[in-house]
């Protein structure tokens, strides 16, 4: 076996095998059927990543079909809503089709069944129908309607067709087997009767078939090669290929090729709901303001929360396909956006939680446009210019009155850089009557312009701020998303409602202040607010108001909230249990031995370095830089972090400048690679 073979995941080996059992590849066609009672949502992405990503790989045609068989819950809206979704990320139809188009076809190849004597009128109660079908360990029993006569079939299914009969009072059953060991092979039901409005064939039908039914055949019509279905699908194959066996009897001169069905596992998402009959109870009961509100997992909620088409895609192909259900992390998702975002968002300044910065010795009318860098990950981005004052905002959390060695922000006595500017010093505060600081006073080193070469500008300190200079700023509305659900698996509890899971603070309006370049911005254009996350213009935007909405963090806090919120244990004997050592701890101890380890333990130390680094903050690490140059093995752990908080978008100060710097000039190769 090739090592390209071994690299195809187990649809794509199906398809190969085919294939050199003489399929042609000229016959392969595929096809994604959804439901239209319902936006697509996250788990729907896998397998139109699936079908579509195989239509592209061979080079074949992909239908888009809407499974239109139940009008009670199906509307115009959303098939709408499907095709927008499917096209915004990025996938091209071969045509779009309806399981509608094909009711003639599948009535009258059901008379066809009836005549044969495969399928009967049942006229009992759907409890009747249910008990008489036994269990998955008893067998079921002959119903008193089993063995009708062809022709009382006929005029029944006629006159259930024509309207003339109440809904429940009749069904049509295919005659298989009332003890297959396969209850969904004991006599499955075809058809029901449905006095209701159809989207698209209106009043035409008064019965309508059911999914199983319907399914098998539709990919029969449109000769679709490889039937792709999630693994709930997978009892069902027996039944599908049951009925496709009957009407391939009927049509083969002119449909020659039977679909072949397999199953993938479906996606499953932490912390999220993928019941669409759940995700339109939230909709419905205005837990959440319509199917695309950006806390709602739908396609349409991601693209207005900010995530893009290449990030989901992405996530389609690290998830991958598989045989096996099982669950992945939302921080998943959640990576790929950011990394997908890090490397296309243009890096603006925002204050979300502002208190006004003073520059006592800054000239009272002087304003100077400074060069501000847009993307540090695009060199084609360019610069824009920021405008600079005496006064501006900056975020109340980026200031202490005292502060201890390591809180490397703003407080009083010592210095930090204002982001594109100056070098600045606490001085004093202004507090009102509750003892709230209403302004910070500073003052500013005029020769310490950033970018300028001066020594002055050369200097080291500790943090750098991000700023809006209050003459300037664009007063915008900002909605701060997080999780919609507290709880890891929302639906899994027997004895609960998912509702309970509610997270309250799943939504948080406040009103910011942004720099005056994002007056231009349009809806759907995406930022990074330095040092805050990710950002995009909202639908509900305009320009009279700025409505901006939180993509996603810089990095992964649910972490460390999960972290905080488990209490220490107690034992049996009721001894509390110690919490688990910080992961700068364990870093440091790791980094301690490195140099000592054989190469195949170093790897599995630095692994465990690069994950650990994921739940460490800036402060923790810093003091690291100042390792004695002997000390290898932990400037290669601290080296190892800092890449890590790199790539989670932490912005580079002159400490980690001069650090960059020295590990790169170091002799240690191991050392010296690392950035």
């Amino acid at each position: 076996m090739s090592e390209e073979y071994k690299s195809l995941n187990f649809l794509e080996q199906i398809i190969e095998e085919d294939l050199k059992n003489g399929l042609p590849q000229s016959k392969l066609r595929f096809r994604f059927p959804p439901e239209p009672n319902g936006y697509l949502h996250i788990g729907h992405t896998k397998a139109i990543g699936i079908s579509f990503g195989l239509g592209l790989k061979y080079n074949a045609p992909v239908n888009l079909r809407f499974d239109d068989t139940n009008p009670a819950k199906e509307e115009q809206e959303y098939v709408d809503a499907i095709k927008r979704d499917v096209a915004w990320l990025g996938y091209q139809w071969e045509n779009e089709l309806y399981s509608s188009d094909y009711f003639k076809q599948l009535y009258d190849w059901a008379v066809l069944m009836i005549k044969e004597n495969k399928a009967y009128v049942d006229s009992q109660s759907s409890e009747a129908m249910a008990e008489q079908k036994g269990t998955p360990t008893e067998p079921g029993v002959d119903g008193p309607f089993r063995n009708r006569s062809v022709a009382e079939n006929i005029d029944l299914f006629e006159r259930m067709k024509n309207g003339e009969f109440d809904e429940g009072t009749h069904v049509l059953r295919a005659k298989i087997d009332m003890k297959h060991p396969n209850m969904l092979m004991r006599d499955p039901i075809m058809y029901r009767i449905l006095k209701k409005h159809h989207h698209r064939t209106g009043n035409d039908w008064c019965i309508y078939p059911m999914y199983d039914w319907t399914h098998g055949e539709s990919d029969y019509i449109e000769q679709i090669s490889h039937s792709l279905c999630s693994l709930e699908f997978k009892p069902h194959r027996e039944l599908y290929d049951w009925f496709k066996e009957q009407v391939f009897e009927y049509s083969k001169d002119a449909l020659p090729m039977l679909p072949k069905q397999r199953e993938f596992a479906r996606l499953n998402l932490s912390y999220t709901i993928m019941s669409k009959r759940k995700l339109l109870k939230l909709v419905e009961e205005n837990y959440v303001n319509g199917w695309d509100d950006p806390r709602m997992p739908t396609i349409s909620g991601l693209r207005r929360r900010g995530y893009t088409p290449a990030a989901i895609r992405e996530f389609i192909d690290r998830v991958g396909v598989a045989k096996r259900e099982n669950v992945i992390d939302v921080s998943l998702l959640e990576f790929c956006i950011r990394e997908d975002l890090n490397k296309t968002a243009p890096r603006v300044m925002a204050v979300l939680d502002p208190v006004k910065l003073i520059i006592d010795n800054y000239p009272e009318d002087k304003v100077e446009w400074l060069e501000a860098e847009n993307s540090q990950e695009d060199e084609s981005a360019g610069f824009r210019k920021v405008p600079f004052s005496k006064t501006l905002y900056i975020e109340r959390e980026d200031f202490k009155e005292q502060a201890n060695s390591k809180y490397f922000r703003l407080s009083l006595g010592k210095e930090v850089r204002l982001k594109n500017a100056y070098i600045i010093k606490g001085e004093s505060v202004v507090k009102d009557n509750q003892g709230n600081i209403t302004e910070i006073h500073c003052s500013y080193d005029p020769d310490s312009l950033s970018g300028s070469g001066t020594e002055a500008s050369l200097r080291k300190v500790k943090g750098t701020l991000h700023w809006v200079s209050v003459a300037h700023a664009v007063k915008a509305e900002v909605r701060e998303y997080d999780r919609l659900f507290m709880d890891e698996a929302p639906d899994a509890h027997a004895d609960k409602d998912f509702l309970e899971f509610i997270n309250p603070n799943s939504l948080n309006i406040i009103e910011a202040f942004v720099e005056p370049s994002l007056e231009e911005a349009e809806v759907g254009d995406r930022f990074q607010f330095q040092r805050l996350g990710y950002f995009n213009v909202d639908d509900d935007s305009s320009p009279e108001n700025l409505v901006f909405n939180k993509t996603v963090g810089l990095r992964d806090t649910w972490a460390k909230q999960e972290q905080a919120q488990e209490q220490p244990q107690k034992s049996e004997n009721n001894v509390s249990k110690q919490p688990e050592r910080p992961a700068i701890e364990i870093i440091k101890q790791l980094g301690k031995k490195y140099t000592n380890l054989p190469e195949e333990k170093q790897e599995k130390a630095k692994a465990e370095i690069l994950e650990l680094a994921k739940s460490v903050i800036y402060e923790d690490v810093q003091p690291l830089f100042n390792t004695a140059a002997k000390k290898t093995g932990t400037r290669i752990a601290a080296a190892l972090t800092l890449s890590v908080m790199l790539q989670q978008n932490l912005v580079k100060n002159d400490d980690i400048e001069a650090f960059i710097a020295s590990c790169k000039a170091d002799e240690n190769s191991m050392l010296n690679n690392i950035f």
